[in-house]
């Protein structure tokens, strides 16, 4: 019984040291973005500003449009996340229901693109959008980011979990491929519809690299990439990177806290069947 309490103890312990390291990047940025310019590279750092520094969030609004960016960054998230979804429940559905010659080499071929990391993708990703004329444009922020593999293997280990005589019946009913997909699979999976949406929805809302290679104009850019109008070639003003900063997470943030149970429930119930 002492055994248990203490290794309970002991769980909670780490648990609690955990999260609170996790948290301290988000309350620094906090701390600092209420500092005086004079009060960010102090040590030790002072984490409660006094007194704090209001206007920073104001003054870091007036320096670039982050009004054009945050529209900017919520077409880019919005159009992605659901061409995503799209083609993420077609194709999990193909290698989950529809037998065809070579569907498991063709999944394992898919699988294995994983592999291959997505900086050796930026130059011929680029090259490809520059001769279709779509640098600069949303195109090129949303077109290439509608697939993920990642995805297709979460939903169709979902699909799979689904028992098949719940097919059979519904072609009994006279229901096609088409609609045994969306009226039945897809309402009865949305946990793992949704867990996929908000993963997508967070990675496409924090993307920084590839809009900022694709993007040259100032009303094409979104949130992350705004952020560097804070760095110059005199340096980087840190208060009110750390308050822009905040803008752009807080979306997300809130997102999260509002549909948690749902990424945890959806990836629980994925299973590892195959």
């Amino acid at each position: 019984m002492v055994r248990d309490a203490l290794s309970k103890g002991t769980i909670y312990l780490l648990l609690s040291l955990g999260g609170v390291l996790m948290l301290l990047p988000f309350l620094w940025m906090l701390s600092t973005s209420l500092k005086a310019p004079n009060q960010v590279a102090v040590l030790p750092p002072a984490w409660v500003p006094v007194p704090p520094h209001w206007e920073n969030y104001a003054e870091a609004l007036r320096m670039a449009p982050f009004g054009r960016y945050f529209v900017n960054s919520v077409i880019v998230t919005t159009l992605s996340t659901i061409g995503e979804l799209l083609t993420t429940i077609l194709a999990a559905y193909a290698f989950a229901r529809i037998r065809f010659w070579g569907r498991e080499v063709l999944f394992s071929l898919l699988l294995g693109t994983m592999m291959v990391p997505g900086e050796v993708l930026l130059v011929p990703n680029y090259l490809t959008l520059t001769k279709l004329g779509w640098i600069d444009t949303y195109a090129a922020l949303i077109v290439p980011w509608t697939a993920s593999v990642f995805a297709i293997f979460l939903y169709r280990q979902h699909l799979l979990s689904v028992p098949r005589e719940l097919g059979y019946a519904a072609r009994v009913d006279g229901a096609g491929d088409f609609r045994f997909l969306w009226e039945i699979l897809v309402p009865i999976t949305k946990p793992a519809l949704v867990t996929i949406a908000l993963l997508k929805a967070i990675g496409s809302w924090n993307a920084f690299l590839w809009p900022l290679i694709v993007t040259n104009s100032r009303e094409m850019r979104t949130l992350p990439v705004g952020l560097t109008a804070f760095t110059t070639e005199a340096g980087t003003a840190y208060e009110l990177l750390m308050a822009a900063s905040a803008f752009v997470i807080v979306p997300m943030v809130v997102l999260f806290l509002l549909f948690q149970r749902h990424i945890v429930e959806g990836i629980s119930r994925a299973g590892i069947k195959g």
